[in-house]
């Protein structure tokens, strides 16, 4: 999908529903796990989660926790103890099969059906080294698996796939992976912007992006084992509901753009009463950018502005993926956090 923007439903007037009878039209989700490792839905986590290696104060240890979705890497000291400082954006499922040279066998497969959008072949093209990214469609609205660090992969864009269908062999390619740290990272992303690439042209100039609009930094993450688990007791739940639960750790206002497309692919998203030309959009965003709510503001702002942020006495670059600094009441975006804002917004 390299066209236009992908939408739930046609007709401008129903983006703005309100978020309850969204929830009402959403069919239950029917997630399968990606290879043959089934250790999270027994809880045995050790067994799942592909470890990582972690240096804390000379001390060498290799976590499971590491492999887990969310800020489980890069320790530092704070003035309230050790705090993970880097987001993992996926869960990395630990090989059950390998041959007689450790290599790893397991097949990957589709957590559910869609249709093959990218296959990255080329493993020096991202740091996920080969990918694979699924569309699927829940409730009407797009939502996109990535399969990292393959070996082979089976499938071409464009194709259909079946959940539980095989689109790979796990692998360890992709920047410091070996073989013997051998797995698949797997993600469950929403889209920011179909103009990723000309946002992407004007930001990184001389730095090719060579992943399309299937790049990493355009597909925001959500907590996919939580979500499993969460299946696990409520086989009803939708992907809305779930957000719903997530934790706003701030909102930032964006000036209205005639290019902001979460409330047009993700109607669910809108809160707060119908405005069809509202002067601003306030956004809530999690700790680690993925955006939870849309709501229309009468606010008039000519450059994205924090609205709210919960308190913390830590410098803000370590909880939120250097988007804000400061500490308590004081919040700014940095020049990362503005770039993040742009995308959502391009071209204003």
């Amino acid at each position: 999908m390299k066209g236009g923007l992908r939408v739930c439903v046609p007709g401008w007037l129903l983006f703005f529903a309100v978020i309850t009878p969204v929830f009402a039209q959403e069919a239950p989700l029917n997630l399968g796990l990606p290879t043959d490792n089934t250790a999270l839905l027994r809880g045995d986590n050790s067994e799942f989660y592909q470890y990582v290696q972690r240096n804390l104060h000379g001390v060498i240890s290799y976590p499971w926790e590491g492999g887990q979705y969310g800020f489980v890497r890069d320790p530092v000291e704070t003035s309230v103890g050790t705090i993970m400082t880097r987001f993992h954006e996926g869960m990395d499922v630990k090989p059950v099969r390998r041959d007689a040279r450790g290599e790893p066998l397991d097949e990957v497969r589709a957590i559910a059906s869609g249709t093959v959008v990218y296959a990255n072949k080329v493993a020096g093209h991202s740091n996920y080294g080969r990918y694979v990214v699924v569309e699927h469609r829940f409730g009407g609205c797009p939502y996109y698996s990535l399969y990292g660090h393959l070996n082979t992969i089976a499938v071409e864009a464009g194709q259909p796939v079946k959940q539980g269908e095989k689109l790979a062999i796990m692998g360890h390619t992709g920047d410091g992976i070996n073989r013997e740290r051998s797995h698949v990272h797997v993600e469950l992303n929403l889209m920011l912007n179909d103009h990723f690439e000309q946002w992407h042209d004007a930001t990184f100039k001389g730095d090719p992006n060579r992943n399309g609009i299937y790049n990493g930094i355009n597909l925001a993450g959500l907590d996919l084992p939580r979500l499993y688990l969460a299946l696990q007791k409520n086989s009803a739940l939708t992907i809305p509901a779930f957000l719903a639960k997530e934790e706003v750790f701030y909102k930032v206002i964006l000036p209205n753009s005639g290019n902001f497309q979460l409330p047009q692919r993700y109607p669910w998203m809108i809160a707060g009463l119908p405005n069809d030309k509202p002067d601003s959009w306030e956004v809530s965003f999690t700790r680690s950018g993925l955006p939870l709510r849309v709501q229309p503001s009468n606010r008039s702002v000519r450059d994205a502005e924090i609205s709210f942020v919960k308190s913390s006495p830590i410098d803000y670059r370590s909880l939120t993926r250097g988007n804000l600094a400061g500490r308590g009441s004081k919040a700014r975006l940095t020049d990362s956090g503005k770039s993040l804002m742009r995308l959502l917004t391009f071209p204003n």
